[in-house]
C-alpha cells in the first residue's frame, strides 16, 4: 500500500488540536480601519463596503468608544481631504485631515495607538500615489513629499507611520526624515506589499483613492507575476509546521 499523511493525527482532540494550531487571534492582535473626512456631520457609507463609514471627527466618538470596549489596541487612519491638488498637500499639512484627527483621538484615548497611512493617493487631483509629469510617475521627486507627510503626522502625535505608496526607497527616505526630525522612537510598520489589482477597488471607493488615469502597473506589484512566483515557493509539511 502506497504511503499517505495522516494529518487528522493531529486533530484527534482538543487538547491536541490547541498544542498544534497555527494561529490565535484575539482582539489584541486587531488593528481598526478608521476612514476620516473633513467637514462637519459627515457618516456616509461607502457603496462597495456595506457597514463601512466615511465620519467626520463630531462623529467618530461613538466608533472610538466601541473600539476602546472590544480592547482593540490600534486604529488605522484614512484621509480624505476637502481639497485635492497636483502635489497632495493636504497630506502633509499641520492641519490635515489625518493631523486633526490623530491629535482628536490621542486626546481624548492618548492610550489608543494611532497608525497614520502614509500616501498621497487620497490627496492628489489625479489619484496617484506620487508626483507626476504628464502620465508617468515620478518616483525620486515623490520622497520628499512622502517624507514630509511622515513627519507631519509623527508632529501630530501619530504613534506608527505606515506608508502604502510603493514608490522605491519610500522607506529609507521616510526612516531618515523622522529620525532627522527627532522621531527617532517612531517605527515604520510595513504594508509588505501592494498589487495592481481591481481587488483594491473598494477600498479606493472608502478612502477616494482611485487614479483618475492610467494604472498603478508602473509601481505596484504586478498580481500574475506574484502568483506565478508564490505557485513556485515549496510547499511545507504539516510534520514541518509541528516538528
Amino acid at each position: 500500500m502506497s504511503q499517505f499523511n495522516r494529518h487528522r493525527r493531529l486533530r484527534a482532540t482538543a487538547m491536541m488540536r490547541q498544542m498544534v494550531q497555527e494561529n490565535r487571534l484575539a482582539s489584541a492582535d486587531l488593528i481598526y480601519p478608521l476612514f476620516v473626512v473633513e467637514g462637519r456631520h459627515v457618516k456616509r457609507e461607502v457603496p462597495t463596503m456595506p457597514g463601512v463609514f466615511q465620519y467626520s471627527l463630531d462623529q467618530i466618538d461613538a466608533e472610538l468608544a466601541e473600539i476602546n470596549a472590544l480592547a482593540i489596541p490600534a486604529v488605522i487612519l484614512f484621509g480624505l481631504p476637502a481639497e485635492k491638488d497636483a502635489i497632495g498637500t493636504g497630506a502633509f499639512h499641520v492641519h490635515g485631515i489625518i493631523q486633526e484627527a490623530t491629535r482628536y483621538i490621542k486626546a481624548r484615548y492618548p492610550d489608543l495607538l494611532v497608525i497614520a497611512d502614509t500616501c498621497l493617493c487620497e490627496y492628489t487631483d489625479h489619484g496617484h500615489c506620487g508626483l507626476i509629469d504628464g502620465e508617468t510617475i515620478l518616483n525620486d521627486e515623490s520622497l520628499a513629499i512622502l517624507a514630509q507627510t511622515a513627519v507631519s503626522q509623527a508632529d501630530a502625535g501619530a504613534d506608527i507611520i505606515a506608508p502604502s505608496n510603493m514608490m522605491d526607497g519610500f522607506v529609507v527616505a521616510i526612516r531618515e526624515a523622522l529620525d532627522q526630525a527627532g522621531h527617532h522612537a517612531i517605527p515604520i510598520m510595513s504594508y509588505a506589499v501592494k498589487y495592481a489589482s481591481a481587488y483594491y477597488g473598494p477600498f479606493r471607493d472608502a478612502a477616494d483613492g482611485a487614479p483618475r488615469f492610467g494604472d498603478r502597473k508602473t509601481y505596484q506589484m504586478d498580481l500574475l507575476i506574484a502568483g506565478k512566483r508564490c505557485a513556485r515557493q515549496p510547499q511545507i509539511s504539516l510534520k514541518e509546521l509541528t516538528s
